[in-house]
């Protein structure tokens, strides 16, 4: 058994204070997930989708911000895994359920909850493991870029014409889906790398741009499609991996 250290302890580590600017970004992230679950409730469920998104873009500053000015902390660390659960876990799982599960009666309330645990199991294993995995690679679907989808799946509905709710297997076997590999051994690429702040080819800032334009003029398609690239980038770079291994004799 691991030793507990003293409440004492605690609270004199707190004493020291808090970084306020990463923290600051953090509970914008948790306000925008919140705000989609009244907005879930209330029915608006295009408006809730683009929350979720907005908590991503938060959730990415906020440990940006903490690394480039030396400001993270384990307070920031475990204040974020507790916004992201609401952001990423609650708040899509509540809109799938009102969006599309309703319908499916038990299999589609536990389809949501099921999304919420694992969901939560992906970040306590992150916890878990920040300090002993490869800083380049996640491993297990991170739950933002999960959230990310659900979110793009509901904008590029109503971009198709659709209103109001859906019923279509489809996303049930979806949201199963997301929930599995979140806890799931595939390995994601974390855009962490330190090489992609340094100088590159002058025709990547050309793609970039024109990445940045694309994804202006049709948000909703360009992104349920990039999310659904890095979603399935994880399975496809495992069989990659399988098929080279040497095969044994």
């Amino acid at each position: 058994m691991t030793e507990k250290r003293p409440p004492s302890d605690r609270r004199e580590s707190l004493r020291k204070g808090v970084y306020i600017l990463p923290n600051l970004f953090t509970t914008g992230g948790l306000f925008a997930g919140f705000y989609g679950i009244v907005a879930t409730l209330n029915g608006n469920y295009f408006i809730a989708a683009w929350l979720i998104l907005v908590s991503s873009i938060f959730d990415a500053i906020d440990g940006k911000v903490a690394r480039l000015t030396g400001t993270t902390s384990r307070f920031g660390v475990e204040y974020d895994s507790l916004a992201d659960l609401v952001a990423f876990g609650v708040s899509p799982g509540l809109l799938m359920y009102a969006w599309a599960l309703k319908p499916f009666g038990k299999l589609g309330w536990l389809a949501a909850f099921l999304y919420v645990v694992c969901g939560a199991l992906r970040l306590a294993r992150f916890n878990v493991q920040v300090n002993t995995v490869e800083s380049k690679r996640f491993v297990g679907l991170p739950i933002p870029a999960a959230a990310s989808m659900v979110a793009a799946c509901v904008l590029l509905f109503y971009h198709l014409g659709g209103s109001g709710t859906i019923q279509k297997v489809s996303v049930l076997v979806l949201i199963y889906i997301l929930a599995l590999l979140m806890v799931s051994n595939f390995r994601y690429y974390s855009f962490k790398d330190p090489e992609l702040l340094k100088r590159q080819p002058f025709g990547i800032l050309v793609l970039s741009i024109f990445l940045i334009l694309i994804v202006i003029a049709q948000p909703e398609i360009m992104l349920f499609s990039l999310f659904f690239g890095y979603i399935v980038s994880g399975p496809l770079s495992y069989l990659v991996r399988w098929f080279r291994l040497p095969k044994r004799k």
